[in-house]
């Protein structure tokens, strides 16, 4: 009798438990998930089924029908009154989740283990659950029930029923209960109502997270968040307000490392102090995990605050920049790259806050450093930039014109700056310097541009062509004695006289295109003078005389030594004569190449009679052929 009152005592108590946490989301802080179902992730549409005696229902690596179960990553495509929906889990593409086809049988279709929980200590439970039907139907009603390995329930919690709807709604269902001594649990997730029209649903998400007292954390007593400059070198105030809750609180600060949370040693009251030291840009995070006195050491027993960040923002890469060195009366344009708010000051009292201003009309004085300070995220910079303000440039030339002959370099010569570029470039040793030697080949006027490096100014030069004086006196001529040829001379140049040698047998020496009648052969002389003292010059044509041409048309070869023989005197001249004989018909009778040798009428050794014969006769190729006849008489 006295164990069943002690047992009726403690059943009494676990009751009051469950009724004093019934349907109760956490108000406090909560810890890190102790169990945190997602049902994985990979990269298949369906993963394979889950362990043994965690449910009694179907595995399909499809699309399940009544009592059948599928862990996908997805809905697409399953069933034509399904909600099209992808896992819950935050940023988890890849992520699964049980999809569950209702039995027609109400029961259990989910049981797993929840092991290593805390001695009395106050949990908060929660699933993600969606209705998947696209219509009216059969509407999920699911009981979760949280129990002792010994069948003892510490508590049980309905969604009641979960509408449908014609657009998907993952809902989050959640409830608080606490632990006595044992702490190896078991969930159950009970489908109230049948299958068959409806009363499909998705599990995703579920978590078991210890739940604890209000944890209000703070930096400096002010905001849970503050933002530093990089470079800042401080102390930092943490502290957190701490409502009861648990019978001998403990606490630990913690660091977030980047991937994880990490205890601060020795930092175990409810304030501390974070020292920076000439901080690096980034994102520092620290929060106070609490938990009873025998549970501290256990993160599965410990609750967090939420995290205070102190966020330390870099300072504007800040650069200054101007368009100097800039003349007299030019713009000065000033230039800064980053920030969103800028302030600007300068020789002469100039302030602005353009990003970039314009400073118009510049003076020698505006010269001098110029300086801005930018501000991005509530950090500042400062940067500087030299503004060189010049005087204008006057460019001179030695001189505005020159003569020279051709061919013959002229010196030019600049002043007035430190970079000189003469244009056109023809003609010029060097375009970029201040005294390029200039050998155009015609007449040319030069443009040299003068600068500081900031102003500029031009000035131009002529550069007038003497032309040299040129003879040409022609192609060489071929006469006969006798006759006459006019020669062809030509002259070019500026300001030139010209005349022949010899003038034997020129009608006038001074034209260009004199008649000459020599009686044998002769060369003739042009000669060009340049009268501006620039060169002269000299060409030749040679006059080749060949004596006149008598071919006579009879001779009388009758042995009486007078006219025996076809002479033709000007053979004697043209070594390569060739002489051809024939009769009225055009039978060769006589030929002769070479040294003429005189025909002495005969054929084959013997006399041909008395008549006329026809002859061709090739001097060289000055003449064109001769023919005619000549009459043989005895």
């Amino acid at each position: 009798m006295r164990h069943q009152i002690k047992a009726l005592q403690l059943l009494l108590l676990l009751l009051t438990s469950i009724t004093l946490s019934a349907q109760q989301v956490c108000t406090g802080a909560l810890g890190d998930p102790v169990i945190n179902i997602d049902f994985g992730s990979g990269n298949t549409n369906f993963s394979t089924p889950l362990s043994a005696n965690t449910t009694n229902y179907r595995f399909i690596a499809g699309t399940p029908g009544d009592g059948d179960y599928t862990i996908a990553k997805n809905t697409n495509g399953m069933r034509p009154g399904w909600h099209q929906v992808t896992n819950h889990t935050s940023g988890e593409l890849n992520g699964y989740m049980m999809v569950v086809n209702a039995s027609n049988t109400p029961g259990i279709f989910y049981q797993t283990a929840i092991p290593n929980l805390c001695p009395g200590t106050t949990y908060e439970f929660a699933a993600w659950i969606i209705n998947l039907l696209n219509y009216s139907g059969i509407k999920p009603n699911i009981t979760f029930s949280i129990e002792t390995s010994a069948g003892t329930v510490l508590k049980t919690y309905n969604t009641g029923d979960i509408p449908d709807g014609s657009s998907p709604n993952w809902v989050q269902y959640a409830t608080t209960f606490t632990t006595t001594g044992q702490t190896d649990l078991i969930l159950k997730i009970t489908n109230n109502g049948p299958g068959g029209n409806g009363n499909d649903i998705a599990l995703d998400d579920i978590t078991f997270r210890a739940c604890g007292p209000i944890i209000t954390p703070s930096i400096n007593n002010g905001s849970a968040n503050i933002s530093v400059c990089e470079g800042t070198t401080g102390s930092y105030n943490l502290s957190a307000d701490v409502s009861a809750g648990y019978a001998d609180p403990v606490f630990q600060w913690q660091v977030y490392t980047g991937t994880s949370w990490t205890d601060i040693p020795g930092q175990n009251s409810k304030q501390t102090t974070v020292n920076l030291n000439n901080a690096a840009k980034g994102t520092y995070q620290y929060r106070l995990v609490a938990a009873e006195k025998q549970n501290i050491g256990s993160i599965n027993c410990r609750v967090a605050s939420s995290p205070l960040i102190i966020t330390v923002n870099a300072k504007p890469n800040t650069l200054a920049s101007n368009n100097g060195p800039v003349c007299i009366g030019a713009n000065i344009q000033l230039s800064a790259n980053e920030g969103t708010t800028f302030t600007w000051t300068g020789p002469n009292g100039f302030t602005s806050t353009d990003k970039s201003p314009l400073i118009n009309n510049a003076q020698l004085n505006m010269s001098g450093v110029y300086t801005v300070t930018a501000t991005l995220n509530g950090c500042t910079n400062t940067a500087s930039t030299t503004v060189q303000v010049l005087d204008p440039v006057e460019a001179s030339t030695s001189f505005n014109s020159v003569s020279t002959c051709e061919s013959s370099p002229v010196q030019l010569f600049a002043s007035g700056g430190t970079t000189y570029k003469w244009l056109p470039v023809d003609g010029l040793s060097d375009p970029n310097i201040s005294n390029p030697l200039a050998s155009p080949k015609e007449s040319t006027t030069y443009t040299v541009t003068v600068s500081n490096g900031a102003c500029s100014a031009t000035a131009t030069v002529a550069v007038n062509i003497i032309k040299n004086a040129v003879a040409d006196a022609g192609t060489d001529f071929k006469i006969l004695n006798g006759r006459s040829v006019t020669l062809n001379g030509k002259v070019t140049g500026d300001n030139v006289t010209y005349f022949w040698t010899p003038v034997d047998y020129l009608d006038d020496p001074t034209k260009l295109n004199p008649i000459a009648n020599p009686p044998f052969d002769i060369t003739y002389t042009l000669h060009a003078e340049s009268n501006s003292g620039c060169l002269s010059s000299t060409d030749d044509v040679f006059v080749k005389v060949y004596p006149k041409i008598v071919i006579p048309n009879s001779f009388t070869p009758n042995g009486d030594g007078v006219n025996d023989t076809w002479i033709i005197p000007a053979t004697d001249a043209f070594p390569n004569t060739k002489v051809r004989i024939v009769n009225r018909t055009g039978s060769l009778l006589y030929q002769s190449n070479g040294i003429y040798n005189p025909w002495d009428g005969k054929f084959e050794g013997k006399d041909l009679p008395v008549g006329t014969y026809y002859y061709t006769i090739y001097f060289n190729e000055d003449f064109e052929v001769f023919s005619g006849w000549v009459f043989l008489t005895r």
